[in-house]
């Protein structure tokens, strides 16, 4: 097996306000095998980070990697081979930004994670819920008012964010086939949304049966249930029906954020998708319904990061992003350093995320068995969190399972 052996690295990994100080990282084949402050070995490669940082590869939270545009009605009708090509581009370009694993919140399928294990294109770790659930008229169905064509039960496009399920067996077979075809947790729309046309902010999505239906479902299989959330009614309730993972959460209060720790729960901002989408979606295709919901939620983003860090709420990373707006995946984290301090942003994209895709201690850390997954950072980004956007360009080695992705090592 390949060996690698990182030296003088200083460590960042959200832990703490303060780089640690120089250690030694010993990486064999896949694993991270050893970290100490020295370590000998004479068969490893190498490299000497004397004034870089390493960092455990990036965790995203919320994405679609399948949403190859911003529309996600007409994305939904594209020919699945279009979609897979699309999403393995979107894949490969996270991958380039630190990104090694990410926690698809509605759309890849069982068949796209297998093909990402078999393809020879490198791409970050996937962690997926099969198709989300919706309501009809609700979050993912995209009919339209006047549109009454019957949706589909099987045979869902890959582009297509979510499935269609009525009333508690409907719910309970859509959760079970999901699982079956190896989804890794349950995700269902329970709040109205901004990209499909029926189903205005404050809408609650499925009734509280429903819900409750979802969430037995994912206990039985041994995981949980992740629900888009905007409202502080509709996050409250999703609490109450035993729901774990709280996506979006711009509007909630206090009151709700507390009740939100007392039952274990995570929560997920994303709040670099409604910037971009409130100047760019309608240039790409998002419908005006759309981009007038947008401002409803994005002006309260930001007093929630507040809220939940004084609650002390969990929060990991997440951008939700789509189409061309894929390409400001890193600047979440300068939207969060406007109020949070540096280290509790990174903590957001490793160690608070890995607790939420139930992989501590093989993802999100710097520690003997582990993944191997690294970032090398020029710099300190608790210093300058930029150095983790601009595509990126300040990270000369990335590295996915032990094998370099990116590589400019010095010696």
């Amino acid at each position: 097996m390949a060996a690698i052996l990182f030296e003088n690295a200083r460590i960042v990994d959200g832990t703490s306000p303060e780089a640690s100080e120089p250690m030694s990282v010993f990486v064999e084949g896949d694993v991270i095998r050893e970290v100490s402050p020295s370590i000998t070995s004479a068969a490893a490669e190498r490299i000497d980070l004397s004034g870089k940082v390493l960092m455990p590869g990036l965790i995203d939270a919320h994405v679609h990697v399948i949403a190859g545009m911003a529309n996600l009605g007409q994305n939904a009708k594209l020919p699945d081979p279009i979609v897979t090509v699309r999403a393995f581009k979107i894949m490969g370009e996270m991958l380039m930004r630190g990104f090694t694993t990410v926690r698809d919140l509605g759309g890849a399928t069982s068949g796209l994670l297998a093909a990402t294990q078999e393809a020879p294109w490198p791409t970050p770790r996937l962690n997926i819920c099969g198709k989300a659930l919706s309501q009809s008229g609700g979050h993912t169905d995209y009919r339209g008012p006047y549109d009454d064509t019957p949706t589909p039960k099987t045979g869902h496009m890959l582009g297509n964010l979510g499935r269609i399920c009525d009333g508690v067996p409907e719910v309970r077979k859509a959760a079970r086939e999901e699982l079956k075809s190896g989804a890794h947790f349950i995700k269902v729309m329970a709040n109205g949304g901004i990209a499909s046309p029926t189903d205005p902010i404050h809408f609650l999505g499925f009734s509280r049966e429903e819900l409750i239906a979802a969430a037995e479902e994912a206990e039985n299989a041994g995981t949980y249930v992740a629900a888009h959330l905007y409202t502080d009614k509709a996050i409250r309730r999703a609490i109450e029906c035993g729901i774990h993972s709280l996506e979006h959460c711009n509007l909630i209060t206090p009151e709700t954020a507390k009740f939100a720790v007392e039952n274990g729960c995570i929560s997920v901002p994303t709040l670099v998708t409604y910037e971009k989408l409130g100047v760019e979606g309608a240039a790409l295709g998002l419908p005006p319904a759309s981009v007038a919901k947008v401002d409803s939620v994005r002006l309260a983003g930001m007093e929630s990061l507040s809220i939940m860090r004084e609650a002390g709420l969990p929060m990991a990373y997440g951008t939700d992003l789509l189409g061309e707006m894929h390409r400001h995946q890193s600047e979440e984290f300068l939207i969060r350093a406007r109020v949070l301090p540096a280290h509790e942003v990174i903590a957001s994209a490793t160690h608070v995320a890995a607790k939420l895709l139930r992989m501590e201690g093989k993802i999100g850390c710097v520690a003997a068995g582990a993944f191997a997954d690294l970032i090398v950072v020029d710099g300190n980004p608790l210093d300058d969190m930029s150095l983790l956007t601009h595509q990126g360009a300040h990270m000369p080695i990335i590295v996915k399972d032990g094998g370099f992705v990116k590589s400019h090592a010095f010696k």
